[in-house]
């Protein structure tokens, strides 16, 4: 088949490539490359079978024109630094809500009616009901990060319904492994190898999330495109349980052989404006299709793909 990846540099866009690749489908990459790095891909440059194009998605023509010809559209693109967007709403309004609309209408410019979409489990907001099923209401997210994927799995519900689109939505854990361009693992080992003694983290320790090791994530994302034939398609992707910021502190420390250090918390029950304390979600709507994730739980999920993040980070400091 024809995919058209936007984001497909990134951190999982690059992951999801090498599958569709390795699996010998056709494969178009859009991605500005604003998080994204062209190396994570350029392993397929020789292929007859792949393309990259760096542009930005709010370039409408130059999307439609690369778009042509393609038959499932994986949409990953998008802002993914809360942190930076929960005081700069337009960030997300732009990299999330417009592009996705833009997406949408080269989709229909093309007659393409299939589009793969990673949303978030941070739609539910402060959910009550924990773990925290796809049917779960009301959604009142408290990010802008959150806002934004709602409209966006909005917006695509009614391109469904208007256009006969069908629509796979997965709202995703926190996902962990090699290549990523940001995070908590990220974000501790560059405070430790400027301070191996201290290290300072955001809320008090006991925020907590379920975790999904990066290609189990991608493998999720398939099976359901290939296992589930509704006009839309929503599911959970996560593992049971979380896991803590104060343990990934210690599984930080530990996989860097550091000895001593002294954790220090910023207090609060928030890491920053509109972090959720605590997620729990359900994920037996995707697994009674018969999926089953390589790594079931969030603290085999979390410790297998730091452990390939700390990996390569030493690799990068040699």
């Amino acid at each position: 088949m024809r995919f058209f990846i936007t984001g497909g540099a990134g951190f999982i866009g690059s992951h999801l490539s090498d599958r569709l690749m390795a699996e010998g489908n056709e494969v178009t990459v859009y991605d500005n490359l604003s998080l994204g790095k062209k190396e994570f891909v350029e392993r397929h440059f020789s292929s007859p079978k792949f393309k990259f194009v760096q542009a930005d998605l709010l370039e409408f023509d130059k999307l439609k024109t690369s778009m042509e010809g393609s038959d499932v559209v994986f949409h990953l693109a998008a802002n993914s630094d809360i942190i930076k967007s929960a005081k700069n709403p337009k960030i997300d309004l732009e990299q999330g809500t417009i592009v996705t609309y833009k997406v949408l209408e080269a989709m229909r410019a093309n007659n393409i009616k299939k589009i793969v979409f990673t949303s978030s489990n941070v739609v539910y907001g402060e959910a009550v009901k924990s773990p925290t099923a796809e049917d779960y209401g009301p959604l009142l997210p408290i990010s802008f990060y959150g806002a934004s994927k709602l409209a966006c799995e909005a917006v695509m519900g009614a391109y469904c319904h208007n256009f006969e689109f069908n629509a796979w939505i997965y709202r995703f854990g926190n996902i962990v492994g090699k290549r990523p361009t940001h995070g908590v693992v990220i974000d501790f080992y560059g405070k430790l190898k400027k301070n191996p003694l201290v290290l300072e983290v955001l809320g008090d320790g006991n925020q907590s999330k379920p975790y999904v090791e990066v290609h189990d994530c991608v493998d999720g994302m398939l099976f359901g495109l290939n296992n589930s034939h509704e006009q839309i398609n929503l599911f959970n992707l996560g593992t049971t349980g979380a896991v803590y910021v104060k343990d990934i502190a210690d599984i930080v420390v530990k996989e860097m052989g550091l000895k001593n250090v002294k954790i220090k918390f910023a207090g609060g029950v928030r890491g920053w404006p509109g972090d959720v304390h605590t997620v729990r979600l359900d994920v037996s709507k995707l697994e009674s299709l018969g999926w089953k994730p390589k790594y079931p739980t969030s603290r085999e999920a979390f410790s297998a793909g730091a452990k390939d993040i700390i990996e390569d980070l030493k690799t990068q400091d040699l």
